[in-house]
């Protein structure tokens, strides 16, 4: 009898199959909401499945990095507001936060309770207390950071906490385990944003059981698709994806240029949904987290969501043309 991950790994190998045979792993599919949301406008969206439930997840979420952090510690916080109520009403739910993002936390655990959106929202956030430079992690100042969490969100069981920046996963991972197996979370990940760092998370890939791993991947930064997200694949674990507009990169590489004409066959009518669909055209991909802290570019984001995906001669087109920008000032 096959276990549980090598039934994954089968259908994975048949995703890869798929995409080899020129099928589109991407097209749109309106799906149902995620287990347990009943998020309004759900269902003309791209929906992904996480691959150790089968759960959907609308394939295009919310980071609360950057601006989006800068606000929070401001005095017009309760202007984000609008930012998660835009998610909300476009359909999306997946919002992505850390304890090291500021007030960002504490801040949109607040905002979404005053909206009476708490449970609509698949709340993913993160834990480290490891020291600089990889040091060991105190387990009670871990669960400290983790119990929290927990007050700020407002939820007795977290959608998803991952182990940020790959800290002493032994540890951490270990504790995350523990509260998962208890039913205080929902699913378990670990997040690296440095290249350097890729054979260090694709070990812990294979080391530990986990649900997801998040990553950054954009139009011009696009190494983890080398080894990383076919191991996602392989191993049946969901990618979140970060910073696909290269945090300002991007845009400051576009500039004031106009949008070509050929996005419109793959249903991209902004720069921000072109970034968006090449990440999210990537079959390992589960939820695109761009962060904002500007409603409009919320629903602007969401746009992305719908439609059609980018095929691989059009993913081909879209790298080559941003390869063919000036680089960032």
């Amino acid at each position: 009898m096959l276990t549980r991950r090598e039934l994954l790994k089968s259908a994975a190998a048949a995703g890869v199959v798929g995409a080899a045979m020129g099928l589109r792993p991407g097209l749109p599919r309106a799906g149902r909401p995620a287990r347990g949301l009943t998020v309004p406008g759900a269902d003309d969206l791209i929906m992904r499945a996480v691959p150790s439930s089968g759960e959907e997840l609308p394939i295009v979420g919310l980071g609360s990095s950057a601006t989006f952090s800068r606000m929070a510690r401001g005095e017009n916080a309760a202007a984000l507001g609008d930012v998660l109520s835009a998610m909300n009403a476009e359909g999306g739910s997946v919002f992505d936060t850390a304890p090291s993002y500021g007030a960002s936390e504490e801040v949109a655990g607040a905002l979404a309770a005053e909206l009476g959106i708490t449970d609509q929202i698949f709340w993913a956030t993160k834990v480290n207390v490891a020291g600089r430079g990889g040091g060991a992690a105190d387990p009670d100042e871990a669960r400290a950071q983790i119990e929290r969490s927990f007050t700020r969100i407002g939820k007795s069981s977290i959608d998803l906490i991952q182990v940020h920046n790959l800290g002493d996963p032994p540890v951490q991972v270990g504790i995350l385990e523990e509260y998962k197996a208890e039913g205080r979370v929902r699913y378990i990940g670990i997040t690296s944003t440095s290249d350097r760092r890729y054979p260090a998370l694709m070990q812990a890939m294979r080391d530990y059981p986990l649900d997801f791993i998040g990553i950054d991947y954009a139009v011009d930064n696009t190494s983890a698709a080398d080894e990383v997200l076919p191991l996602a694949m392989e191993e049946g674990i969901g990618v979140l994806v970060y910073v696909p507009f290269g945090r300002t990169r991007l845009w400051s590489r576009v500039g004031d240029r106009e949008l070509p004409d050929w996005a419109a066959e793959f249903d991209a009518s902004t720069w921000a949904q072109f970034f968006i669909k090449f990440a999210a055209a990537h079959p390992a991909v589960t939820v695109v987290t761009p962060a904002t802290s500007n409603p409009e570019h919320m629903h602007d984001n969401m746009g992305g969501a719908k439609g059609r995906l980018p095929d691989p001669d059009q993913q081909t087109r879209m790298t080559e043309l941003v390869d063919s920008l000036p680089p960032a000032g």
